[in-house]
């Protein structure tokens, strides 16, 4: 226990550090510098990259496959929140206002990975909660870099932005299986630094978007 604290506070420092230097929640939404996509592959690609470099997004999006790797309905939890993610883009789309996008978000990756640092077994239906409402948020704030465009980037970059999201969170979830197989006296705890790491994310982009 002594030795697992000591390895989180090596990890955990060093990457609000990091995150404070370089991290910004803007960032998340120019995939194409700023551009507006123009076609359907500009679409696609935007989609398939906002999930990813925008790092709030990303843990997010882990931390809801790590999660949802001892449910019963493990595959169906991400999609809820894929679909929440859809609905937020269309909320922004059509002008209506969702307050407080970033901070929402920043609270969202902290409770999740509040989740995995108690490294208990969540009600699936929380989690499936939890993911349609962050969704709405994260869903909303990717509909920053798409407002104006044609139809056809449009749908791409929902569709997009979908599919990433799932493949992430699915992947997450198979390969937490695969460690609690071959590790299983080991899993909570590599569970519980895997939490603590993504809460200190949700904590400095929480700050960031505070103080902002």
């Amino acid at each position: 226990m002594v030795a697992l604290a000591k390895r989180s506070v090596r990890i955990v420092i060093p990457t609000c550090i990091g995150l404070l230097s370089a991290a910004s929640p803007a960032a998340a939404h120019h995939a194409l510098s700023g551009k507006l996509p123009a076609n359907f592959f500009e679409g696609f690609m935007s989609g398939l990259a906002h999930p990813i470099i925008g790092i709030d997004h990303f843990v997010f999006v882990v931390a809801i496959g790590l999660l949802c790797a001892r449910q019963p309905n493990k595959f169906r939890i991400p999609a809820a929140f894929v679909l929440a993610a859809m609905s937020g883009t269309g909320i922004h789309l059509l002008g209506l206002d969702l307050p407080g996008a970033e901070i929402v978000i920043s609270a969202s990756v902290i409770a999740i990975g509040a989740m995995l640092v108690v490294a208990r077994t969540t009600n699936g239906i929380v989690i499936a909660g939890l993911g349609a409402i962050a969704g709405l948020f994260h869903g909303y704030a990717y509909g920053q870099s798409i407002v104006g465009a044609q139809m056809s980037p449009l749908v791409a970059y929902l569709v997009g932005f979908s599919l990433i999201q799932y493949g992430v969170a699915i992947a997450a979830l198979l390969i937490c299986e695969v460690v609690s197989q071959k590790f299983a006296s080991q899993v909570s705890g590599v569970m519980r630094l895997a939490g603590l790491v993504i809460c200190s994310t949700g904590i400095v982009f929480l700050t960031k978007s505070l103080i902002s």
